[in-house]
């Protein structure tokens, strides 16, 4: 095999549905010389109920098809990836993990196969702990030249929202039960009688990623009832946008909001209601994008890079 000093970085990159976090780190890292191949598991996502066998068998050939060419590593993207990147035995395999398959129904999959790769990245210490093994603490990044402050009445207007109501963004799809979305409409209701005005919660979801920030600006506030998270794409990309976070304490988010202004992790239903009262009757921004920095796109590249590099040297 030709060394890595004579050419670019060849990764295999393997992934059950390319996220637009995904894709942003994917390009991210061609930008820097990467050359990466990316396969994707077959069929379509069917959310809670997930693909069918025959998907993940089609998947297995596709990844043993390209088991002729040059790849310096594999990185497999998800949990249950990770079985089908060691199919490739002789090539190194960087796993990284997002959170639900570590913290889910489905972290079983994930814990039987990790030890074997050669380096582990996670989202949040949370997840680390739950690992066995050594991992990165490697966040998606998040590209702050999209993600940024805009004027909110323009914002308003390019989403149809009346800019006379207050709106909490809700960033996920309500029927996952995951992310707790009838508590959520419990929240906003009592919020609605505690400001003695209506506040409108919405659901945003399904929507080119490409009009996500124009949301974040034209929303009040980003809710999050998670029962489990690890360091959400929506809290970052709510950071980037200064825009104020009321959230169920999970993951690493009582940490990454300690200092973030006009944000709160919350243990309650009550608090929950208090915190995003307040946050609605005082009707400012966070400071979160002065602390979000470690997450830019940049940032989290350079350090999965990082991991690239350790995993080829144990190969060694």
């Amino acid at each position: 095999m030709t060394s890595t000093t004579e050419r670019s970085l060849r990764v295999l990159s393997l992934v059950t549905s390319p996220r637009p976090f995904y894709s942003e780190e994917i390009e991210a890292l061609r930008a820097t010389g990467v050359d990466v191949d990316v396969v994707t598991v077959p069929g379509r996502d069917r959310g809670t109920d997930g693909r069918r066998v025959t998907d993940y068998v089609r998947f297995y050939r596709r990844v043993l098809s390209r088991r002729r060419i040059e790849y310096d590593l594999v990185h497999a993207n998800y949990g249950l990836t990770v079985p089908f990147a060691l199919a490739q035995p002789h090539r190194p395999v960087v796993a990284s993990l997002w959170g639900s398959d570590v913290l889910g129904s489905l972290d079983w999959v994930t814990k039987r196969s990790v030890g074997r790769c050669a380096e582990r990245i996670v989202m949040s210490e949370q997840m680390r702990k739950e690992l066995s093994y050594d991992a990165h603490v490697v966040p998606h990044g998040v590209d702050f030249e999209t993600f940024k402050p805009m004027d909110q009445s323009e914002t308003r207007q390019a989403v149809g929202w009346d800019p006379t109501r207050r709106y909490v963004l809700f960033p996920y799809d309500p029927s996952r039960p995951v992310k707790a979305y009838p508590r959520a409409e419990r929240v906003v209701a009592a919020v609605t009688h505690e400001l003695d005005e209506p506040v409108a919660l919405e659901p945003v979801y399904g929507v080119d990623h490409e009009r996500i920030p124009l949301y974040m600006n034209a929303a009040d506030a980003l809710l999050l009832t998670s029962q489990h998270e690890g360091f959400p794409n929506a809290v970052k990309e709510a950071l980037a946008c200064n825009l104020p976070v009321v959230t169920t304490n999970v993951g690493t988010l009582e940490r990454r909001l300690a200092a973030v202004d006009n944000s709160f992790v919350c243990d309650s239903d009550y608090e929950l209601i208090s915190r995003l009262t307040a946050v609605l009757a005082r009707g400012c921004r966070s400071n979160g994008r002065e602390h979000a920095r470690d997450v830019s796109i940049g940032e989290t590249t350079a350090k999965v890079r990082s991991v690239y590099r350790r995993a080829l040297q144990s190969d060694r």
